[in-house]
């Protein structure tokens, strides 16, 4: 009978060893009121007056609706039922004022959501961060406790132990190590709302609720005890790569979290963070230029376009990925990304159809990009690829919007989207642009002089 049992020691989830997987789902944005707005003929509340038509798995000018999120329930479950954990960096409510939000209805909707997730996935270890959303009014994160905090914890009780609980509520952040016999991951998942620009609460400070302390004992902690540390949170450092010079961090905490990551790289295997709603990731570098560690930035199930002036065409096809990882090590050996094409499957939709869409699998980044691995090397060598090669840039870019937008990515996209991946840190990201639209000018004007030299030449020219 034992010998029976070693196989399925060896299945189960978390059992230490070997190969794991696991999902990162973020920015579901749930627009409660769509389906009775959709009903009546009136635009969505979160497409902030644009009208547009309104179907039945949601709309490019919406938030997401019930239905795409059962969608993205489903999907997840038939392809990957009992994964070892799941990653679910924030954003639930939906983009409206907030006075048409309140602190009790923000937590009725991570209520709901977080019941779909438990439902979706019994019994399985949940790594929640919260949202620059999921507060009231949005975006003020206190870095100290708050009812919000209080509330949310216990949402999440099933999920986080009595440490977690205790640090949850004082200030929106956590660590724990993963499960399992014989592992030595840890999970630290932090509030990075603390540090958008776009919070009032903490402006003034140096380092709110003491989170960038507790991160910089907690890294020293894991290398003393030979772990290895995955970094989870929702706003990330540096810039959006689709609008160019915006970044998402106070100045001086971007330098702070980019020096801890430089400082205790050895033991950070990889960040995953979300807020973008699209796919990307950024670079991390020693003074010397190595390559030392990556951020991925998952994208978004909502498919909402983006009202933040400057954008152009920022919405996304709804995404969910799957992480593959090494157990001992945590380096993360491939990513598959699956993404519902929502304008087939609206317009493939009947009344009558009560059959979810069908979530296709996007790309394989191993075999997308041909690298070994989704390391800080390899993903250097996926830089390199869609700097140097149309083809791979293209195929990023594609990537990006989950398919959403397939349009050429020419020379400012280019440098938009490389200057974005490549510096997180704010000086060296305005150099690179700064230089690269410059290099981009002086190609132009000589193009320009070559052509005129022989158009000068020609004999059409005598004519």
């Amino acid at each position: 009978v034992l010998l029976l049992l070693c196989p399925l020691a060896v299945a189960l989830p978390g059992a230490g060893g070997g190969a794991g997987r696991f999902w990162h789902l973020t920015d579901l944005h749930w627009d409660p009121e769509y389906e009775a707005a959709a009903a009546e003929g009136r635009p969505c509340p979160s497409g902030g007056g644009r009208a547009g038509p309104a179907g039945p798995w949601g709309s490019y000018l919406c938030d997401a609706p019930w239905s795409l999120l059962g969608s993205a329930a489903q999907a997840m479950q038939a392809r990957l039922a009992r994964p070892d954990f799941v990653l679910w960096t924030g954003d639930d409510t939906p983009h409206v004022p907030n006075e048409q939000l309140g602190e009790e209805k923000v937590l009725h909707i991570i209520a709901h959501l977080t019941s779909l997730i438990e439902e979706t996935f019994p019994g399985t270890k949940v790594y929640a961060a919260m949202g620059n959303h999921d507060f009231h009014p949005k975006n003020q994160f206190p870095g100290k406790e708050h009812r919000i905090y209080n509330q949310t914890a216990e949402l999440w009780r099933p999920w986080l132990n009595n440490a977690s609980l205790s640090l949850f509520r004082a200030g929106g952040f956590y660590s724990e190590k993963l499960p399992g016999p014989g592992m030595r991951g840890r999970m630290v998942v932090l509030n990075t709302n603390l540090y958008y620009d776009q919070n009032d609460e903490t402006a003034g400070e140096e380092d709110p609720g003491g989170q960038f302390q507790w991160l910089e004992e907690t890294l020293t902690n894991a290398s003393r005890a030979d772990e290895m540390v995955y970094i989870v949170g929702h706003v990330p450092p540096g810039f959006f790569e689709k609008k160019r010079g915006k970044p998402w961090f106070r100045r001086g905490f971007n330098e702070r979290y980019l020096g801890i990551v430089q400082k205790h790289h050895g033991v950070i295997a990889a960040q995953f963070f979300g807020h973008h709603h699209t796919d990307s990731f950024r670079m991390f570098y020693s003074d010397t230029g190595a390559p030392i560690n990556v951020m991925f930035l998952a994208p978004g199930v909502t498919p909402w376009k983006t009202t933040l002036p400057g954008v152009s065409n920022g919405a996304n096809n709804p995404g969910i990925r799957i992480i593959d990882y090494d157990r001992d090590t945590l380096q993360v050996l491939d990513m598959v990304t699956y993404y519902l094409n929502l304008t087939r499957a609206n317009l493939m939709a009947s009344p009558r159809d009560e059959e979810f869409p069908v979530w296709e699998e996007e790309y394989r980044l191993t075999e997308a990009f041909h690298v070994p691995d989704g390391s800080a090397r390899s993903m250097q060598m996926v830089l390199e690829r869609i700097s140097r090669d149309p083809h791979y840039l293209q195929l990023y870019y594609e990537f990006n919007s989950a398919r959403y937008d397939l349009e050429p990515c020419r020379q400012e996209c280019r440098v938009d989207h490389l200057c974005a991946i490549r510096e997180v840190d704010f000086t060296k990201y305005n150099e690179c642009v700064k230089t690269n639209s410059s290099a981009s000018a002086a190609s132009s004007v000589w193009l320009l002089v070559f052509c005129m030299f022989l158009g000068f030449l020609s004999p059409q020219s005598v004519l």
